[in-house]
């Protein structure tokens, strides 16, 4: 190979694993094409708020000098892990490795970071797996807003217009992504963060199924999150599925186990579907044609793969009192995220030490009573059942817009003076699509099958049955390979003001 950087640089996780198992390059190659690519080119986009070079350096060392890269696979224990060598980058939100720093997107611990005295269950099996950690990426404080402009770190910017946010929360690990820096990387998604940046940087973006991936030791499987990662191709998706997947020690929500490995469904024929098509906002709220374009042409696709797609779409998506079911959550996990924050750093927090969407946030959940949160947790079973109904009704799969608008300009959810919601309420705006199977916790994907005339990708989103992650990478596959999309990469564009002041919220 000439350069490893660039000869790298658009491989997906499976091609760069390949080449360290045949011995055409080693691990430490790969992490120094990893580093070079960021070094190079982080400046204009600023996905990488914390990097461990060295440590990934000593790791790759360890994996060429064991020879264990390029041992060949066996049966039973002894395989070689999926992505040995290769370069990985975890989220700046809530995925702890021990002996590591990590922020929240926060100003106060970015200041003097917390270092982890222990490993999410998740973390290690990414190592486990292989994967090299070269750093962490960028991520709204407490993941809180659909773009990626903490004050703590200023702001990510989409490597396909860099006047545009590549989404968020998991915007850092997306835009990293899509830069071709690392292929893929850890994403985490409470209301859409995963699906958000896969569909506004042109990445495939699988939410599973709730109670697939463990959240401990420390977090709740039962709640609106789950991991991930942001990858370039489905089948980095399947093979880094099989490698995380399961339950952890004490998890209460464990989703029932694949029959046959993710990875099988590549190429895999899914028989006959019928699908359902949603190509307008369900609130009759605002819809970009955009948007609508690509569900369309996605619906296409669909039947040209001999599918059947009709118009259709649960009931439940109609009813506007979801968002303040929802919210009621959302918010009351801000407030706690600043209580676990407050037990990192030994004193309480202030106005002064969140960012004032948060803050908000907080306050109001602090008047929230327990029963009142009861029943929003009580409304949030009623919908997860009413939306999951819909697929005991003879369908198999939704497809809808991953968002409501295409990646929007830097800035434009920012706080205002008097209205510290301001953020959220253009978010409100942005994601109509994604946050109803967060409550539901169904298993769903957004794929790359569309670009504007802007060159901006448009994400288009399908929605599997609970558990039915596999009929999910079978379609992905499906259209993959009818319709491929990594022959299209970006080229950095420079800011409308390259010469402005970094972003920062207003107080």
């Amino acid at each position: 190979m000439g350069n490893i950087a660039d000869d790298t640089q658009w491989l997906d996780a499976t091609a760069q694993a390949d080449l360290v198992a045949r011995g055409e390059v080693s691990a430490r190659e790969l992490v120094d094409g990893a580093i070079e690519r960021i070094e190079r080119s982080d400046h204009a986009i600023n996905a990488v708020v914390l990097k461990w070079y060295d440590r990934a350096r000593q790791q790759a060392d360890v994996i060429d000098s064991s020879g264990a890269a390029t041992a060949p696979a066996g049966a039973g224990s002894g395989d070689r892990p999926h992505f040995l060598g290769v370069p990985f980058m975890l989220k700046d939100l809530w995925a702890a490795e021990a002996g590591m720093a990590m922020t929240n997107g926060n100003a106060a611990l970015a200041a003097k970071p917390p270092i982890a005295t222990h490993d999410m269950t998740l973390v290690a099996r990414f190592r486990d797996a292989g994967l090299i950690n070269v750093g962490r990426t960028n991520s709204p404080e407490l993941g809180s807003l659909p773009v990626t402009e903490p004050i703590a770190h200023g702001p990510t910017r989409n490597p396909w217009n860099t006047s545009r946010t590549p989404g968020g929360s998991s915007g850092g690990a997306a835009a990293a992504v899509a830069a071709g820096m690392v292929p893929m990387a850890h994403a985490s998604d409470g209301g859409g963060s995963i699906r958000i940046p896969a569909a506004a940087s042109g990445l495939v973006g699988l939410k599973p199924s709730q109670g697939r991936i463990t959240n401990g030791p420390d977090r709740d499987e039962a709640g609106l999150s789950v991991s991930l990662v942001v990858s370039r191709s489905v089948r980095d998706t399947a093979r880094i599925l099989d490698a995380v997947h399961g339950p952890g020690v004490g998890d209460t929500v464990i989703a029932a186990p694949p029959t046959r490995p993710y990875e099988d469904e590549l190429g895999s024929d899914p028989g006959r579907l019928r699908i359902g098509l949603l190509d307008t906002h369900p609130l009759g709220n605002f819809l970009h044609e955009d948007c609508v374009t690509a569900v369309r042409s996605a619906a296409t696709m669909l039947e040209g793969l001999g599918h059947d797609v009709v118009l259709g779409h649960p009931a439940a998506l109609d009813d506007p009192s979801f968002t303040s079911r929802f919210m009621a959550m959302w918010a009351t996990n801000m407030a706690l995220g600043i209580k676990t924050m407050e037990s990192w750093i030994g004193r309480e927090m202030t106005a002064a030490d969140i960012e004032p969407v948060n803050w908000a946030q907080a306050q109001w959940a602090k008047n929230v009573s327990g029963v009142e949160y009861g029943s929003a947790l009580g409304a949030v079973v009623e919908y997860r059942r009413k939306v999951q109904s819909w697929w005991t009704e003879g369908w198999d799969l939704l497809i809808t817009p991953t968002l409501s608008e295409p990646p929007v300009e830097i800035g434009e959810h920012d706080a205002t003076d008097d209205d510290p919601m301001a953020g959220m309420k253009r978010a409100a705006r942005f994601i109509g699509f994604t946050p109803p199977y967060n409550a539901s916790g169904q298993p769903a994907i957004s794929l790359p099958l569309h670009w504007n005339n802007e060159g901006l990708p448009i994400g288009v989103q399908i929605v599997a049955a609970y558990g039915r992650e596999d009929l999910l990478l079978a379609v992905a596959s499906q259209l993959e390979s009818a319709h491929p999309w990594a022959q299209r990469r970006p080229t950095l564009a420079s800011p409308r003001n390259h010469t402005e002041e970094p972003h920062r919220l207003r107080r």
